[in-house]
């Protein structure tokens, strides 16, 4: 038996040295990804860019994203998760700020897909990386509070993003988008070398563990992989690619696809919808954001904790799914009414962002062998989610004038996903050892 209060003296420690650091890293991460939602409220005008053009442009970073995951996260294994980080930490955050220089709509596409290159295997590299350190019963909490950093990033990146927009505009005689993409691409370049002096690869590499505190720290996942054993068996144990051969993989990347339409569709046209309620200028737009990404928050911290509090996947993913982008969807029915639309953006982004809850699944149900693999394939399947979703609404937006359409297209897939989960994906998490 291992003793239930020294697994939890350790792993407050592990939470103090983890978490903070790939919080933080995320933040930056999905700043880099959603700032281009700010941007194009200045952006299109500036540049003549469509509405077409900017969906295009926002949803082709998860067409090169999805190229690289799978090959990323091998290379993890054998070089580690510190040099991996910092690798695509200072090439993407680079690479964001570059985009001050686009001026037409290829030159646009090419440093989004170049985008996507860099930043590939960061996301799923963070989900493997956790299941070196984590069993699964402690996989939905911690998954929960790194993916915390996605509301954060709105309820700050917000109102940030929108004063940049205001405040910086014409300043050196650039544009506020463009102060936008170099003040938020920057640090994120800086922030890989921190992640690399922080981080340890693995529980056996940390400095700042005891050797008795490694011991436990591998007992406890030795127990909870002989508690899974029976559960990924048909994954194999001989070779990352098996997962490859499991139908379970693919249906798992089909319901993270769901999740990242649902994710998608609120983060690239939130500012959008803000700005159609007449809001005023664009540092209100961004002001006005945060309300629906506190929301966020609170979703992914109740729903990551209830997931974990009562040891199940299933329902709480597809509850998730079913509201989440039905929500967002409701905003049309309700005639541009300012509160009621403000209300149901809450409820939307309450459940849109909880469903990253669904990560907690993979790792439990795939074998160590495969899991690099099998982590990569459904997050480069899903990840298509956010290549389809703003390519769909803005060509849509362009066509009928309207997002409503659109928007009732990404609440059918996010419904769809929420079946799927149900009827597919077991639903207990192994019990603690």
């Amino acid at each position: 038996m291992i003793d239930a209060a020294a697994e939890k003296a350790v792993y407050r420690r592990i939470d103090a040295r983890i978490v903070p650091v790939i919080m933080i890293a995320y933040v930056l991460a999905f700043l880099d990804r959603i700032n281009v939602g700010y941007a194009q409220l200045q952006m299109k005008q500036s540049l003549g860019f469509s509405d077409a053009v900017y969906g295009v442009g926002a949803g082709i970073f998860f067409l090169s994203y999805f190229l690289c995951e799978l090959p990323s996260n091998l290379w993890m294994q054998k070089i580690g998760a510190r040099l991996t980080f910092l690798r695509i930490m200072v090439l993407w955050g680079l690479t964001s700020a570059a985009t001050m220089f686009v001026a037409e709509p290829w030159q646009f596409y090419t440093v989004r897909l170049l985008l996507g290159v860099f930043e590939a295997g960061f996301f799923p590299g963070v989900i493997l990386y956790l299941s070196w350190w984590y069993p699964s019963h402690r996989r939905g909490r911690v998954t929960g509070l790194f993916l915390f950093g996605i509301p954060v990033t709105g309820v700050l990146g917000g109102p940030i993003s929108g004063a940049i927009l205001s405040g910086m505009d014409g300043v050196h005689g650039y544009a506020g988008w463009q102060w936008l993409f170099v003040l938020e691409g920057l640090p994120t370049a800086l922030f890989g070398v921190v992640v690399y002096l922080l981080l340890s690869d693995r529980p056996g590499d940390a400095p700042w563990l005891s050797a008795s505190e490694k011991a436990l720290v591998q007992k406890v996942l030795d127990s909870d992989r002989d508690l899974t054993g029976s559960e990924v068996a048909s994954h194999g144990r001989a070779s990352a690619f098996a997962a490859l051969r499991d139908a379970r993989t693919y249906v798992m990347g089909g319901i993270y696809f769901a999740c990242a339409c649902s994710v998608y569709t609120f983060t690239f046209w939130l500012p959008t919808m803000i700005k159609a309620l007449n809001v005023g200028s664009l540092g209100a737009v961004g002001l006005w954001s945060a309300l629906p990404f506190a929301a966020g928050g609170v979703g992914i911290l109740l729903v990551s904790w209830s997931s974990d509090r009562f040891l199940e996947r299933r329902w709480h993913v597809a509850t998730t799914l079913f509201l989440g982008t039905s929500a967002l969807y409701a905003t049309t029915l309700v005639g541009g009414a300012f509160w009621p639309t403000m209300l149901l953006l809450c409820a939307s982004a309450f459940f849109s962002f909880s469903c990253v809850v669904f990560w907690a699944i993979p790792p439990t149900y795939l074998s160590r062998e495969a899991a690099a693999a099998g982590i990569a394939v459904i997050s480069s399947i899903g990840i298509l989610g956010g290549f389809v979703s703003p390519s769909i609404i803005g060509w849509m937006k362009t066509v009928t004038g309207s997002l409503d359409a659109g928007l009732g297209l990404m609440a059918g897939i996010s419904i769809a996903g929420g079946l799927a989960t149900i009827l597919l994906v077991p639903g207990r998490v192994p019990p603690r050892a």
